[in-house]
């Protein structure tokens, strides 16, 4: 009778029936919110973690990490970081950001970092990725601009920044990536495409649409063109 416990126990650890079942694509997004254009807000496990805020309708104060990538002002606005930090905030940024904010009169903790760097803020493990454009001059390789990876409660989210579809990405290890859509300053919803079948991540979700320039159907083309990686659009 052990014996046959033990036989039945051993079938009922190695079945395919009874293996792990992976974790739901939407579950990587848990906590995760679109706030128009390249702006987001991460917040699980109890951090809250925004990236690019821009036309932050409140003032939330609840930021422990705010991540910028370059100055342009789509992506950089000191009054919206105002209105996200709160005393124990750090913005990690660029150079020329950090140069912007001090400009502007923003007082909180400003650490700066450039491309291919890694680091530790809040508790949180972050890599710093570049990002630039391949094919057009608005967002120069020699600017040392950035995108960033972010380990929040076991999940990795890759935030592009302004970018086209680069070399870097191929080496790029997340479960989210957030890669621009738009075309004409960053990638087009068929380069994106490109970049996540490179990266492969559990789940992309494109971004950098709605304002200035893109609309959501480069956001839904890009699904279209994603082929085995699974797309979600979210809503603001």
């Amino acid at each position: 009778m052990k014996a046959l416990r033990a036989l039945l126990l051993t079938a009922l650890i190695v079945s395919p029936a009874f293996a792990a079942v992976p974790m739901p694509a939407v579950s990587y997004l848990e906590g995760l919110s679109w706030l128009g254009h390249a702006s987001f807000r991460w917040s699980r496990a109890g951090k809250t973690v925004y990236f690019d805020p821009w036309k932050i309708g409140s003032e939330p104060h609840d930021a422990d990490l705010v991540l910028i990538g370059h100055p342009h002002f789509d992506h950089l606005d000191a009054a919206d970081v105002a209105r996200v930090a709160g005393p124990r905030t750090e913005v990690v940024t660029t150079a020329d950001c950090a140069a912007k904010l001090q400009e502007a009169g923003f007082t909180g903790t400003v650490r700066v970092v450039k491309p291919g760097e890694k680091l530790e803020a809040q508790g949180l493990s972050i890599e710093v990725i570049p990002a630039y454009n391949t094919d057009k001059k608005f967002h120069p390789r020699e600017s040392g601009w950035a995108g960033f990876i972010v380990e929040l409660d076991g999940v990795r989210l890759y935030h592009a920044g302004d970018t086209d579809f680069i070399p870097e990405m191929k080496e790029v290890k997340t479960d989210v990536a957030l890669l621009p859509v738009s075309g004409t300053y960053v990638m087009t919803a068929e380069q994106a495409a490109q970049a996540a079948k490179a990266i492969h991540p559990k789940v992309a979700v494109p971004m950098h649409y709605g304002d200035i320039v893109g609309t959501a159907a480069d956001a839904r083309r890009f699904r279209e063109l994603c082929g085995s990686v699974i797309v979600e659009i979210l809503g603001r």
